[in-house]
């Protein structure tokens, strides 16, 4: 008992973030606010997803084909500007969020939705892994009506696999606020933190398990 005391104590001094305990719901104004479309830029189109520590989610996004960048930030607040010592007090309505640039004659909006029910555990309520706290709580953002139709049919696939609800809000998309360029790249820039190591790596080696063949050809 006292081993796995120290195992759970060492996993939270790990953990991507302070562990907030705040359990912010979402403001209503942003959950009812009208979603607002981000226009394709050279034929890239973007989307936005919340699932725990966004070291984690950028790192999978960016092993996905068709997938060209992904920036770790925040996104489902309520404040301007937010920090990442600001997001961390859960105070902000903010999640650790990324956004996925991608080419959507290679991989569909679709499949960045399967790859994100795929790679987390949807069951679980703010937090993910290690990581609790409203920061890290799960979202996903449509920018229109027809992409609100795509995630609710995907979540409800994905919920006949469940016997818990599944925790992912739903949510407009309002703004993407980048994070500190400290955060960008954080796994492959530091490949032996031990956050990474003990829980970042392993998140990304379990999804590309799952999802081998819609990996880039260095991803495998």
């Amino acid at each position: 008992m006292k081993f796995l005391a120290l195992n759970l104590i060492s996993l939270l001094l790990l953990a991507c973030g302070n562990q907030s305990k705040e359990n912010t719901a979402t403001n209503p104004e942003i959950a009812n606010a009208e979603p607002i479309e981000v226009p394709a830029q050279n034929g890239k189109e973007r989307a936005y997803f919340a699932s725990g520590c966004f070291w984690c989610v950028e790192a999978i996004y960016e092993s996905v084909q068709g997938v060209e960048e992904a920036i770790s930030g925040y996104s489902g607040g309520h404040t301007k500007n937010p920090t990442y010592e600001a997001s961390n007090t859960g105070r902000t309505g903010h999640a650790e969020a990324v956004e996925v640039i991608y080419d959507p004659d290679v991989v569909s909006f679709k499949t960045l939705v399967e790859v994100y029910f795929g790679s987390q555990d949807p069951t679980q309520v703010n937090g993910q892994g290690p990581d609790r706290g409203s920061q890290y709580r799960s979202i996903i953002f449509y920018q229109n009506e027809e992409q609100k139709k795509i995630i609710e049919e995907v979540k409800a696939e994905v919920a006949k696999d469940y016997d818990e609800p599944i925790a992912a809000e739903i949510l407009p998309f309002q703004k993407f606020w980048k994070a500190e360029d400290y955060h960008q790249d954080y796994e492959k820039n530091n490949p032996n933190n031990p956050y990474i190591q003990k829980v970042s790596i392993p998140r990304l080696n379990r999804f590309k398990s799952k999802f081998p063949d819609i990996l880039k050809e260095d991803a495998h």
